[in-house]
């Protein structure tokens, strides 16, 4: 058995329930691993909330490393006493865990088991945003919302450290501050300011050539009026509420934009997918073009305070659980 955070029913943080939960030994192809770290995502929210539905009762959570303990038939490149991160599979809150082990990679040496937690997701995410939805090239501009956020830190820098101009949001003059010691050029308090007029302004009317919207319903509508004609909306996020465009013709008003929702199971089918992305990752965190913010830690237990703290936007940086 092992203590883990089950969601026995969806709602709000208080359906999180710190429990004992069943682990069995490695099958063929899985690992076993004793967790270290475990990052916090809004995507944690949205399958506690039943947004994005699974079946329950389940163990929350999608990031994670540690060690592994065991591993099971078949697995070749991985073996006892590695240390090891993750994303993308469910079930990350818990002390202990089987992970398949084609989706999990080594962390190399001169990054710690935290920070490794805290870039998994976030990190893979900012790499197929800025190298895959759009390979972004020196010389553009983009416009990143929450940039003083887990996601937007991350992404904001490796932008910069390719040649880009980031333009930032962020809801509070402190985060407005943080935003610009993490990448971006000029960042703009959008509940004090107009950011699509100051966008504007900022590209002297000429628009960005990107937009990356993790925030959602709130800023997807102004953000078309950021984009220069034949720019690209990137909505990837929906911390404010999900997105609907009822009439499209709206993107051909505004200068025949172009829209896209990815996600990143379609970004890394195959282990040599997710290799390709954390070795970019983990070489610009090595290469100091990343410097990852742990803006705050709780313990596996507290995981309830931790999802209000990030839905009351009280968080800046990564959040990481402690088991």
């Amino acid at each position: 058995m092992s203590k883990a955070i089950v969601v026995q029913h969806t709602g709000g943080p208080e359906v999180m329930e710190w429990t004992d939960w069943p682990v069995a030994s490695p099958g063929e192809g899985q690992v076993a691993v004793r967790q270290t770290a475990i990052g916090l995502n809004f995507i944690d929210t949205y399958q506690r909330s039943g947004l994005y539905p699974l079946q329950t009762p389940f163990v929350a959570g999608n990031e994670g490393a540690g060690v592994v303990t065991e591993v099971g038939p078949g697995v070749q490149d991985l073996a006892v006493g590695d240390r090891v991160a993750y994303q993308g599979q469910v079930g990350a809150y818990a002390e202990q865990r089987l992970l398949a082990a084609d989706r999990v990679v080594r962390i190399p040496d001169g990054v710690d088991d935290q920070t490794a937690a805290a870039v998994m997701l976030k990190g893979l995410t900012a790499f197929y945003l800025l190298f895959k939805t759009w390979p972004v090239q020196s010389g553009e501009t983009i416009l990143w919302h929450a940039a003083a956020g887990g996601t937007g830190q991350i992404a904001t820098q490796w932008a910069k450290s390719l040649g880009v101009r980031v333009i930032g949001t962020a809801g509070s003059e402190e985060k407005v501050a943080l935003a610009l010691q993490h990448g971006c050029q000029a960042v703009i308090n959008y509940k004090t300011e107009d950011f699509a007029a100051r966008v504007r302004e900022l590209t002297e009317g000429r628009g960005v050539d990107v937009v990356y919207d993790g925030v959602g319903k709130a800023t997807f509508d102004k953000s078309l009026d950021c984009l220069r004609p034949r720019g690209l909306m990137v909505s990837f996020g929906n911390a404010s509420g999900v997105v609907s465009i009822p009439d499209l013709t709206v993107l051909s008003r505004k200068g025949s934009l172009f829209v896209t929702r990815p996600i990143s199971v379609h970004y890394f089918p195959q282990r040599r997918d997710l290799l390709e992305g954390a070795e970019a990752l983990f070489g610009a965190i090595r290469s100091g073009a990343i410097k990852v913010n742990i803006g705050r830690t709780f313990p596996l237990a507290q995981a309830a305070e931790a999802h209000r703290a990030l839905e009351d936007r009280q968080t800046t940086g990564s959040v990481i659980l402690l088991p």
